[in-house]
């Protein structure tokens, strides 16, 4: 695996023979290996953006280039080779074991009904130990908690070897240690991270970058300290923002009051 820029220029969507845009023209880069934090209250127009760029919904206007690639101009399966993305909600498990699953990830390099090679079981077996998961690699899917599963996705996601890997939520149904091994995983990882986070200072901890969303429109992009501002957050959120620095670690730390 290795991390690729991505650039979007003035991307935009709306549903099909509607005219109001969901997301409106917006544009950003990220370097190859940083991470972007996607933030902003509901409905802002989040899982719409990610939808895009791990190419479910086709941009209205604008483009997406992953390095050189235009993402939707490539094939499907060249595409998911580029990146990979997960989800808040998962499919059925339809009986398959974990590491089935995870071998999943492998598919966008098979060739019509060629068998798995010595290489796509050496990245299986490697995400399933990355995500600790080995233990667990003959369970069926179905039987996991929500926390496992959702380690279970990462692990197939990263079976896929993609260059640019999305996350909507991760940290969603997770317990406290499994939220801290993932944001641990997203700060190691030789890849360029695109994740939606509601924690706001949990995304000032872990990205490199902020994009932050209101109502399809970009009300900022760029380093924590300058998206997140007690402005910027208060009049997108419509709560009273307040920067704190918290002793001892002379960090500084967000807090959020309902207006008078």
């Amino acid at each position: 695996m290795s991390a690729a820029a991505l650039r979007a220029d003035e991307i935009s969507w709306a549903p099909r023979r509607a005219e109001k845009l969901l997301v409106h023209p917006t544009s950003f880069h990220v370097p190859a290996g940083d991470v972007l934090g996607v933030v902003g209250p509901n409905g802002a127009g989040k899982s719409t953006l990610l939808r895009m760029i791990y190419r479910y919904q086709r941009p209205t206007s604008g483009q997406i280039l992953v390095g050189d690639a235009d993402l939707w101009a490539i094939s499907p399966r060249e595409a998911a080779r580029k990146v990979a993305a997960v989800l808040q909600e998962h499919a059925s498990s339809f009986g398959l074991t974990v590491r089935e699953v995870v071998a999943l990830g492998r598919t966008p390099f098979r060739s019509g009904f060629a068998k798995s090679g010595a290489r796509d079981a050496e990245r299986v077996e490697a995400a399933l130990a990355q995500l600790h998961l080995t233990d667990l690699a003959e369970r069926d899917l179905a039987t996991l908690s929500g926390g496992e599963r959702q380690r279970v996705m990462v692990a197939r996601a990263l079976a896929q070897e993609p260059q640019v890997l999305v996350l909507d939520e991760p940290t969603n149904h997770l317990d406290i240690r499994h939220q801290l091994e993932v944001l641990s995983l997203i700060r190691d990882l030789d890849l360029t991270i695109i994740v939606s986070l509601h924690d706001l200072n949990m995304a000032s901890e872990i990205c490199d970058r902020i994009l932050l969303l209101e109502a399809g429109w970009t009300r900022g992009f760029g380093t924590p300290d300058q998206v997140l501002t007690e402005a910027a957050v208060s009049t997108a959120f419509r709560v009273e923002a307040r920067r704190e620095r918290l002793e001892p670690s002379h960090t500084n730390h967000l807090s959020f009051h309902l207006p008078n």
